[in-house]
């Protein structure tokens, strides 16, 4: 795809990004009721707004790309999804649980996967309104109004180091692992703007360990692999996407200085 092509896909995802986040803002300003899914994770009338919004909007940019929402993944066959070199991937409302404490801290997450990596990567801030946005090998980018700016992590990153903590999500191997980090500050934050973070240099590690979904870290992955850091697992492999029967990622660590001793830090 020829470059003037891929940048007009990109700020059409910008757009459609940021027509979801208005979506999400009606129903964050009103008396919204809280929903339970079977795996007790929470949902409300702005995922579902959020998600129609975003696969009508995707379907009709790109008809021969299928989409892959959190909303809709069940409705897909793990047979015929494998199938798909390319897709969207989705979650129109990263940190619902965030969104139903009215903290501000979630996003919309849309990401371009080929081949089981992430190629594209838009995420949006709805409270804020800025757009972090990436192309593997052209750089990633903060929008603020009409102006991009160029990210780039904190390197080398010197303690103490500034490590994320899900404000949701917190266990015994995060703990220990942020225990051998050593001198670390501690930062409270949800849903995928800790990728952001941490591609814009103010987070140096994002520890993960329990389940999360790949519309979770996709286009999470993209923007910080953009800017010059890495998402891997505990081998040191990068993620990759729809590429098993499960969504489901493993345990993984997102780092913007690669050359931190993560190894050391995992018991590698």
């Amino acid at each position: 795809m020829a470059t003037h092509e891929t940048d007009a896909l990109r700020e059409a995802v910008i757009a459609i990004a940021h027509e979801a986040a208005a979506r999400i803002l009606a129903v964050y300003d009103s008396d919204f009721a809280v929903q339970q899914k079977d795996d007790k994770s929470p949902l409300t009338a702005a995922d579902l707004a959020a998600h129609r919004c975003i696969v009508e909007a995707l379907e009709r940019l790109t008809p021969d790309v299928p989409v892959l929402s959190e909303e809709s993944a069940e409705d897909v066959p793990g047979l015929v999804r494998r199938e798909w070199r390319r897709l969207w991937l989705v979650d129109p409302l990263d940190g619902t649980r965030e969104f139903v404490k009215r903290n501000g801290e979630f996003s919309v997450n849309i990401a371009l996967i080929e081949d089981g990596e992430a190629v594209l990567g838009v995420i949006q801030a709805p409270v804020t309104g800025l757009v972090w946005h990436a192309r593997r090998g052209a750089g990633a980018f903060r929008r603020e109004g009409d102006t991009d700016i160029a990210l780039k992590p904190r390197r080398p990153a010197a303690p103490p180091l500034r490590v994320a903590a899900s404000r949701s999500h917190r266990d015994a191997r995060t703990e220990d692992f942020i225990r051998r980090m050593g001198e670390v500050a501690e930062v409270n934050l949800g849903s995928s703007l800790k990728f952001c973070r941490l591609a814009e240099g103010d987070l140096d590690a994002y520890p993960r360990f329990g389940p999360t979904c790949e519309w979770d870290t996709g286009a999470g992955q993209c923007i910080l692999e953009a800017a010059g850091g890495m998402v891997v697992d505990p081998k040191g492999r990068p993620l990759r996407y729809n590429q098993r029967d499960t969504l489901l990622n493993g345990d993984f660590l997102a780092l913007g200085d690669p050359g931190l001793p993560w190894k050391e830090w995992v018991g590698a």
